[in-house]
């Protein structure tokens, strides 16, 4: 039996990686799971050594000690972000010397494999890059105005119907809830300097009839078609009106993802495409770490056991 553990690194609750390490445990194979933005410094204790085949040493949390050049693969999920203990220039220092000493320790593992590695993660969230490397493919995309001139903006939506959209998906909150900033359809009558702010996405609106959720692990890839009631724009405002099923990925499009993945060094990624009347798939973006748990259950994918076969052989089984 392999003994070298794999490392989960997310926060401290997470339901999605809560499902891998379940099957990690049920195939026994050694788990450390840590969350480096909270546990270090802390309750983990780094000591990093260099030697000739990369680093070497441990990697400590709590009572759990992996070797460093032993460790067989990393599952980067959804870690914390490393933040200041404390106020001042003192605790800002501190925090930036964390993420580049254990983040950059964690990102040059000797004989690690990456789910994915956190550089090319990163990397791939940028959605022009994402956007263009789709076009290469020959990918249907929507036609996409990035800008922050209002003039610019306000002839692209006078053009077709279109979609505003952010360029990240980050967390914001509502008089003190989680809410998300989802894709709404715009007028150019809508369009002002406030636009001039910040950069806007503005993309021609794709004439669908239902979405297409799609999971790349390593060559193995998932799809699950995701139908929402008539006239809702973005299906994740209505999680709870959704209705899904299986569905085999066109082999152009099954082949252009698994050329996108390598492109970019990801062995992950969640696809979103627009499918129209006449079955074409439009390409709306990638998310190189999003979620998926929902999807085990509703569309009876099994997501779980794919990553839990990378990080525990190296590969997807045939």
């Amino acid at each position: 039996m392999d003994g070298r553990p794999v490392l989960v690194s997310t926060q401290h609750e997470d339901p999605t990686a809560d499902l891998v390490v379940a099957e990690l445990n049920r195939r026994r194979v050694p788990v450390l799971r840590f969350d480096p933005g909270r546990d270090f410094p802390g309750v983990a204790v780094l000591a990093a050594n260099t030697h000739q085949g990369g680093w070497s040493g441990t990697l400590t949390v709590g009572s759990r000690t992996a070797d460093l050049d032993a460790i067989r693969a990393l599952y980067h999920r959804r870690p914390s972000i490393y933040e200041p203990v404390g106020s001042g220039q003192t605790a800002l220092f501190a925090a930036k010397e964390n993420r580049r000493g254990l983040g950059g320790v964690l990102a040059a593992l000797p004989g690690c494999l990456y789910l994915s590695h956190p550089q090319a993660i990163a990397r791939a969230e940028y959605k022009p890059a994402q956007l263009a490397e789709a076009v290469r493919l020959g990918l249907p995309v929507p036609e996409t105005l990035i800008t922050n001139d209002p003039v610019h903006a306000k002839e692209f939506c006078a053009q077709q119907p279109t979609i505003y959209k952010p360029l990240h998906a980050g967390s914001y909150t509502v008089g003190g809830e989680p809410a998300g900033i989802w894709a709404a359809r715009v007028e150019p009558g809508e369009i002002d300097d406030a636009v001039k702010h910040s950069a806007h996405l503005f993309q021609a609106e794709v004439p669908k009839v239902a979405d297409v959720r799609v999971v790349v692990i390593g060559d193995r890839v998932l799809c699950a078609r995701i139908t929402a009631p008539p006239g809702v724009l973005d299906w994740r405002s209505v999680y709870g009106s959704l209705s899904y099923e299986p569905v085999e990925c066109p082999a152009e499009v099954r082949r252009a993802l698994i050329e996108f993945t390598e492109s970019f060094g990801l062995r992950f990624g969640a696809f979103d495409f627009a499918v129209t009347a006449d079955g074409a798939w439009w390409f709306l973006e990638c998310n190189p770490n999003g979620q998926w748990a929902w999807l085990e259950d509703r569309a009876g994918l099994p997501i779980a056991a794919a990553i839990t076969d990378v990080l525990e052989n190296g590969e997807c089984p045939a």
